[in-house]
């Protein structure tokens, strides 16, 4: 099948490595053309060096871009992690239509952040969902769905690349075979069971020290590694990410050091103790929680905010 692939990152590059592998015909690539001084996207490079003249993703939206995209003369549109708004023009110009990787099992958590929210919302499972888009925010006809459990201590790093990533690579080569085999459904979404969250920001993952202990968690692991947890300390803002949560009971105020040694420190939380193994100071790298608490000359007692 002679397919075209907008996409980007390294799953834009498994995609396209995978569906050629598979046989599948590449007429044409779209992917963030690269920035003076920044690194190409990998999915640029991987077409480029096949042979291809990858076209910028932004392009897209302009007449000249729409009539590159058009004259590939693909059969069947992929987009593989796409973060911008296109036309419907574009997904259209393949003669049987453009189909979506969407990292959530549609119709819930549409948007941008679909990863990041089941996590934060303490959920025992999520999935993927490949789909037809049209001009709605992920509402468009499912073609297949795909589900995974998400651990107790599962972070946003953990569950897209362990799982989300290599799944949504091998349902992007289904839902192309079921295409060409001419069996790929188009089964409408249940709108009425539709969520749909804001981006997960930084303003968002500002922690609440007082909130049960195991919503403290579960926010630091979906915003693991992006984009961050966060509290303060003496005006200054840390960045909080590998951690682990026990049922311990201590004394004291949500958010107080409990103990300090050379892996980290503990915090009180409602309900738990929080060990903090890795940090990342206001305009720092990310370092060992241990590291950095003894150059900062964190004590027992001290409070977070």
């Amino acid at each position: 099948m002679r397919v075209s692939i907008i996409g980007q990152a390294a799953f834009g590059e498994a995609a396209f490595r995978r569906l050629r592998e598979d046989g599948a015909e590449v007429a044409a690539v779209s992917a963030p053309a690269p920035r003076e001084g920044a690194r190409p996207d990998p999915l640029w490079t991987a077409a480029a060096d096949a042979g291809l003249a990858p076209i910028d993703t932004a392009a897209l939206k302009g007449e000249e871009g729409l009539a590159a995209w058009l004259a590939a003369g693909a059969e069947l549109g992929v987009m593989a992690f796409v973060t911008e708004i296109l036309p419907a023009a574009a997904l259209a110009a393949p003669a049987r239509g453009t189909i979506q990787y969407h990292p959530s099992l549609l119709p819930l958590h549409r948007g941008s952040s679909a990863m990041n929210w089941p996590i934060i919302f303490g959920e025992t499972e999520t999935g993927l969902t490949v789909f037809w888009p049209d001009e709605g925010v992920d509402t468009g006809p499912v073609l297949l769905r795909k589900r995974c459990p998400i651990g107790p201590d599962d972070t946003l790093g953990t569950l897209y690349f362990e799982r989300l990533f290599p799944m949504g690579v091998d349902a992007l080569a289904e839902a192309v075979a079921l295409a060409e085999a001419g069996e790929a459904p188009r089964i409408e979404q249940d709108h009425a069971r539709a969520t749909y969250e804001p981006p997960c920001d930084a303003d968002r993952a500002r922690i609440r020290w007082h909130e049960p202990a195991r919503r403290v968690y579960d926010l630091i692991r979906g915003c693991n590694p992006q984009p961050g947890a966060w509290t303060t300390r003496r005006g200054q803002r840390l960045g909080v990410f590998d951690c682990r949560l026990s049922d311990e009971e201590a004394p004291g105020m949500p958010g107080a050091v409990l103990r300090v040694d050379g892996e980290g420190f503990d915090l009180r939380l409602n309900g738990g103790v929080l060990r903090v193994l890795r940090v990342q100071p206001e305009g720092a790298r990310k370092t060992g929680a241990g590291e950095w608490a003894r150059e900062a000359g964190l004590t027992e007692g001290a409070r977070f905010r």
